[in-house]
């Protein structure tokens, strides 16, 4: 360590460098080096090049070549010499003072030659010798220079490997110096060895989605017609077909297949079909406008609802005990079952055919298809009985006939809707702002919709030209699988009560199928470690 008599202090690597490095060269008078003159001074230092040998101007703060001696740095000595002049150390306060230093004041300036680990000691443009990798260092200004200039021929193999093995090594760095000590590695209180104690999970397994339907029936004299709901499926695992005037019961569990009721031709044929609820009752709708209520387990005639249509009821839904009703005169009629007057609520904005009725799970929200290519949204809260009910939202996407309805059974304000031939999508609805969040165009007639209970995954139904069901991932709408067999446009669609099993009925007369939601065992797991949304029960924040 050398201090002149300015306080100007500098370290010199004698054991090193001493035979190659002119001494007077570092050391510093009365003003501090600048920045500028710092760097020059270690740019021609590790240049390689031939030099003069380097002195300070006192007056200028500058250096000034010494033309009475050559000297050239050889290439080994180049990291050297640069650790030389990064480590000259100005004393700030010895030079502002101005002033010849006593023998006194000379020892007390030796307290800045040992490191000092207060901030306030340190200097942005010092390096810090304690915080830096010297080995780093020489290899960054040696063997990672040599590597540039004399590249290797190279494969992505080679060059993949050397880019793991620089990770590994922690050699991704691109500074040398250090200009502070890195912070203090936290105590660890808790060994990271607990971590192998975890127990691993097993990646989840790509469900298998059988391409072909388990089990075909007949269907003969199925009506080929978009407009109508002729399939259902109750929560007693009974299935109810509508096959021209005559509805047919199927019990999943045993096979055994019933009739329910065979109605007249003047009243005839039946043109919807759904299950309270309950899975007990089923109501009927016909193509006289009559809705008949019917006790599904002993096969016996509840009531019948007239006066809410003037022609045929085409789309049937559940809301508890209400049921509502759409018709083929534009009107949505709900019917309190349990009263004599059963008409309660009357909602009126469709001008043609109400092909499409489905009730949200919470029960305040309503939405409606159209033959007019109108969706409407409607809300429970504002019904009215005396009066037609003003819609929430009147969404007019749709440019054809929008009968395929489904509501999200993991978020309560998300609605999918499908159109008909000349449409081809299918939506995507925020029904608490009305705002379309996605459309995916099908290519073909959307007939029907059904949502995965268990997973993210929605289910439709299409007609021409290869009246197929595709399976959807939401959100991303990537097709899963495509099901064909139907040979027909396939107009309608039930879904098992355990979410598993979807049953399609189609123009070809055949009622098909398929496993294509998962076995009944994964479906349970799932149910049990399915989270509720949250708010799912609230029609809106007010």
């Amino acid at each position: 360590m050398m201090l002149d008599k300015d306080g100007v202090v500098g370290e010199i690597y004698r054991e090193n460098v001493l035979s190659r490095v002119d001494e007077n060269s570092f050391w510093v008078y009365k003003i501090k080096m600048s920045e500028e003159a710092r760097v020059k001074l270690v740019k021609r230092a590790i240049s390689g090049e031939e030099h003069k040998e380097l002195s300070w101007n006192v007056d200028e703060d500058d250096y000034e070549e010494n033309a009475e001696s050559d000297f050239k740095i050889e290439e080994k000595e180049k990291d050297k010499v640069l650790l030389v002049f990064l480590h000259i150390s100005v004393i700030t306060n010895a030079m502002d003072a101005g002033s010849e230093c006593s023998p006194a004041t000379k020892s007390q300036s030796r307290g800045p030659l040992y490191r000092n680990n207060s901030r306030e000691n340190l200097d942005r443009f010092i390096p810090n010798r304690s915080a830096m990798d010297f080995d780093y260092a020489h290899y960054m200004l040696t063997e990672a220079k040599t590597g540039k200039e004399n590249p290797i021929a190279s494969s992505p193999s080679r060059e993949a490997y050397r880019k793991r093995l620089a990770e590994s090594l922690n050699m991704n760095r691109t500074r040398i110096l250090a200009f502070r000590n890195k912070p203090p590695t936290p105590a660890d209180t808790i060994s990271n060895d607990c971590s192998s104690f975890r127990p691993s999970e097993p990646a989840k397994a790509r469900r298998y989605i059988p391409q072909t339907s388990e089990r075909t029936l007949d269907a003969p004299d199925l009506q080929d017609d978009y407009y109508l709901n002729l399939l259902d499926w109750g929560s007693s695992n009974v299935l109810a077909i509508a096959l021209a005037n005559t509805v047919y019961l199927w019990n999943a569990t045993d096979g055994n297949t019933s009739e329910l009721v065979t109605v007249d031709d003047d009243v005839g044929p039946v043109t919807s079909v759904k299950f309270a609820p309950d899975g007990r009752h089923i109501s009927v709708g016909l193509n006289n406008s009559d809705v008949q209520l019917w006790d599904s387990t002993s096969n016996k005639l509840l009531r019948t609802l007239r006066g809410c249509h003037q022609s045929r009821v085409g789309s049937l839904d559940w809301n508890n005990h209400i049921l509502t009703t759409g018709g083929m005169d534009g009107r949505i009629v709900s019917n309190d079952v349990r009263i004599r007057s059963h008409i309660v609520e009357t909602y009126s904005g469709h001008h043609q055919e109400v092909c499409g009725l489905k009730w949200s799970a919470s029960g305040q929200q309503l939405a409606s298809g159209g033959n007019d290519n109108l969706l409407h949204i409607w809300d429970r809260s504002m019904a009215s009985v005396t009066s037609p009910t003003q819609w929430l939202h009147r969404l007019e996407d749709h440019t054809a006939a929008v009968k395929a309805l489904a509501w999200c059974p993991f978020q309560g304000n998300l609605l999918a809707s499908g159109g008909g031939g000349g449409d081809k999508c299918i939506k995507f609805w925020n029904t608490h702002t009305g705002a379309c969040v996605n459309s995916v165009d099908t290519g073909s007639q959307v007939c029907a919709l059904l949502w995965n209970k268990n997973e993210r995954e929605l289910l439709s139904s299409h007609g021409f030209s290869q009246n197929q069901l595709t399976l959807w991932k939401y959100p991303s709408m990537v097709k899963m699988a495509e099901l064909t067999g139907h040979t027909s446009r396939v107009l309608f669609m039930a879904q098992s009560p355990d979410g598993c099993t979807v049953a399609s009925a189609a123009g070809d007369e055949t009622l098909r199928f398929w496993n294509v939601f998962g076995s009944p065992e994964v479906a349970a797991k799932a149910a049990t470690r399915k989270a509720a949304e949250p708010f799912a029960h609230l029609n809106r924040i007010r």
